[in-house]
């Protein structure tokens, strides 16, 4: 019960959260996102970077996670799934990539790391790219030395940048004089950093099958997935206010119906039920506390008659 009602919870803002950026201002989505094809020829330049960022991220992360579940210990199944999601934008574990700006300075390329995530265009890809080459099929091995060895982060990037990997062995080249810049660093906003944070979360919860993110331009181009994509139901209606609200989430729009009134009334018909819901519980506590009152009264009454 607890998980459905986080579930409802997550659902409900996330649509509203939806509302909202689709009242922003046009200019806020004006320019075109940069196509976010990596730039494979510049992973020689940034590759030892980002092995050590990457080793700070998997240190720093497995302690969050050490403190977030203490006073229990980190399993080595905890670690593995940090270790598997870091360089996959597709999970929180990879968030880190998107606050990174890829700046030229003389002859080499560095990693700028900026206060809030950015739009992911080529060079979110490129650094997630270099990511998954540096790790590679050493994310078990990787892991193992975590969970074993406990180590300070100097020693964990030692031994992955240099030990195990060898990204940092040598010094990058010098980068090509007539290399095409990079696309500037956009910042999102607040609202999109938190819509996509959300949709993350809920990523492989139960009731919420086939949920997927969206760009504001593809929500402004009402682009909601594939018409043919098939809705999960369930019989319990608690369970079934976020199938219906996937439902409208991912179905196309037809052209005599607008997409923002659908919603609304998804998340509508989703309050409706949550007051059903709390309406049944009331009635039951209305009903439990009468009961009791009225055994109460039967308890005095009864002790009157015997004195």
């Amino acid at each position: 019960m607890a998980k459905s009602n986080q579930l409802l919870l997550s659902l409900a803002i996330l649509a509203i959260l939806i509302i909202e950026l689709s009242w922003l201002p046009l200019s806020h989505s004006a320019a075109k996102k940069p196509a976010g094809v990596a730039r494979k020829e510049d992973i020689p330049y940034i590759k030892c970077q980002v092995c050590q960022k990457l080793a700070s991220q998997l240190y720093h992360q497995v302690q969050s996670k050490r403190d977030e579940i203490s006073p229990k210990k980190v399993s080595e199944y905890h670690i593995i799934e940090i270790t598997e999601n870091v360089c996959n934008l597709k999970k929180q574990e990879a968030d880190w990539i998107l606050k990174i700006d890829i700046v030229e300075k003389g002859d080499k390329l560095e990693l700028v790391e900026q206060d809030s995530e950015g739009q992911c265009g080529s060079e979110c890809k490129t650094i997630e790219r270099a990511c998954q080459e540096v790790l590679g099929y050493y994310d078990t091995d990787v892991a193992e030395y975590l969970y074993t060895n406990k180590p300070q982060l100097d020693s964990l990037v030692n031994f992955i940048c240099k030990d195990l990997t060898k990204a940092c062995s040598s010094k990058p080249p010098p980068v090509p004089k007539d290399r095409i810049p990079g696309e500037p660093f956009v910042a999102k906003s607040a609202k999109e950093a938190e819509m996509e944070k959300l949709m993350k979360s809920m990523e492989g919860m139960p009731g919420a099958p086939g949920m997927k993110m969206y760009s504001r331009e593809e929500l402004m181009n009402q682009k909601f997935g594939s018409e043919d994509a098939e809705d999960d139901e369930d019989d319990d209606d608690v369970a079934d206010f976020p199938s219906n609200l996937g439902k409208v989430l991912r179905e196309k729009e037809s052209k005599k119906y607008d997409w923002k009134e659908k919603i609304t009334k998804g998340v509508a018909d989703a309050g409706e039920k949550l007051k059903g819901h709390a309406d049944r519980v009331s009635h039951r506590i209305r009903q439990w506390w009468k009961s009791k009152k009225a055994n109460s009264n039967k308890g005095s009454k009864s002790g009157k008659t015997e004195l």
